[in-house]
């Protein structure tokens, strides 16, 4: 079991992640405290960026992300704007969905999702960013 974290500690590992500032880590400390403690999937689900199908029968819809806490959603769409130009990892995996033929949101979406699940993974663990 992981050791729970202080809002300073946490804070820190937060914004140790280029492309995170004091906006982002205060909103995330304050609408989001279960950060750390939750699974990949539901840290993507309260951020509201998990995406729900739209499947009735053999229709088979578009899948959406809705739901989940607005104010998280909005600072982390800012920061991913500041983050594919100066976080090379995200940089990397914006531009590697942009080749694949993704829209240009929807990769921002899914490096959105991506950069809350680190976060989440980060403080979970008690570790700083690192690049690989």
């Amino acid at each position: 079991m992981a050791k729970l974290l202080n809002g300073q500690e946490t804070y820190e590992i937060v914004t140790s992640v280029p492309g995170v500032g004091d906006g982002v880590a205060h909103t995330l400390l304050g609408e989001l405290p279960e950060l750390g403690s939750l699974s990949p999937r539901q840290v993507a689900a309260l951020c509201g960026l998990a995406p729900f199908n739209k499947d009735s029968g053999s229709f088979k819809g578009k899948r959406r992300i809705k739901g989940g806490r607005a104010p998280i959603r909005t600072m982390l769409y800012m920061a991913m704007m500041c983050a594919i130009r100066h976080n090379p990892v995200m940089k990397k995996f914006y531009a590697k969905l942009v080749a694949a033929g993704k829209h240009k949101k929807v990769a921002l979406t899914a490096c959105m999702q991506k950069l809350v699940t680190i976060l989440n993974a980060m403080v979970r663990d008690g570790r700083r960013w690192q690049e690989a």
